[in-house]
């Protein structure tokens, strides 16, 4: 029996974290972050979250919607995840129509999804129209006490390493650095402006954002570049994406700020840090392995035109 879809609601927040946590254990989630992502997604994004429901437990999910920050006002991602004891039943399949019913209704042309490149995903997304796109490699830090963890390399005279929290009250100049670095990022995605607004939503607002480990680089009192941080409160760190602006690359400028984040999510008791490295991103991924990340693990973006009917 196919289980029942319908849209989230907050008291599915522990269930479906649980899940999200057993399926993309290199993300940060929390009941907290699971919750927020839905009713503080920017409003152009026409966020829909989908939860499959077999016996009173939630066995699967779908997070889609409008990218808040596409060239192309018509490009939307769906993201499926279904507990991997209750695959090849339909749930899958019924989350994905359900998902495209939404994205269709909503004016989205294109859709991109995230899913393990493995036999089964491969199968699954060829026999619903997408397209294979780009990999992603994630990779995981052991920041234990005894983990690999270089020290922090000195920074050139003028550069200050500073907390995010200093942009307590306007953190515009971060929101223009992240912008400006993130539209140079490989992907299959263009993007185009994101507004101070969704910016805050999708980064500062969010619970999972550390405003005292995101690190800033800041070059004579001009901010240059910073690393996101996300964090679970407990013992999970993560990288939010990392950017230095074009006039101050080649400083070593990321390696420092990346160093410096880490070393203060150990201080602070994180025994664990992930991240993510588009396969394009040959400089960031040479950085993450000079601070002892290792390759755990992948993602493959599968592309969908939804101008065109679904395979019968």
């Amino acid at each position: 029996m196919v289980a029942i879809i319908r849209e989230y609601e907050a008291a599915d927040a522990v269930a479906l974290c649980a899940l999200l946590r057993a399926e993309e254990p290199y993300q940060v989630t929390t009941p907290r972050s699971v919750h927020a992502q839905t009713i503080g997604a920017p409003a152009r994004q026409r966020c829909l979250l989908l939860v499959a429901v077999d016996a009173g437990r939630i066995v699967g999910c779908a997070r889609t919607g409008l990218f808040a920050d596409a060239r192309d006002a018509g490009a939307a991602f769906v993201n499926i995840n279904v507990a991997a004891a209750e695959r090849g039943q339909g749930t899958g399949a019924a989350l994905l129509a359900a998902a495209e019913e939404h994205l269709l209704a909503i004016g989205a042309t294109a859709s991109y999804a995230w899913a393990h490149p493995e036999p089964a995903c491969d199968t699954f997304a060829a026999a619903h129209g997408y397209l294979p796109g780009r990999e992603a490699q994630f990779l995981r830090l052991d920041l234990g006490s005894k983990g690999p963890l270089p020290a922090r390399p000195r920074v050139p005279r003028g550069v200050l390493l500073l907390p995010a929290v200093a942009w307590e009250r306007d953190p515009r100049p971060l929101w223009l650095t992240d912008v400006e670095c993130f539209a140079d990022e490989p992907g299959d995605v263009a993007a185009d402006h994101l507004s101070y607004a969704d910016w805050r939503a999708l980064n500062w607002d969010r619970p999972d954002f550390d405003a005292d480990l995101t690190t800033v680089a800041v070059v004579d009192g001009e901010v240059a570049g910073l690393v996101i941080a996300q964090t679970d409160g407990e013992r999970h760190y993560a990288s939010g994406g990392t950017g230095i602006r074009r006039p101050f690359r080649g400083r070593g400028l990321a390696k420092a700020a990346k160093a410096q984040s880490l070393h203060l999510a150990r201080a602070k008791g994180y025994r664990e840090a992930t991240t993510a490295n588009d396969d394009g991103n040959a400089p960031m991924l040479a950085i993450n392995i000079w601070l002892g990340y290792q390759l755990c693990g992948s993602e493959r973006r599968y592309i969908r035109d939804l101008t065109h009917p679904r395979p019968a």
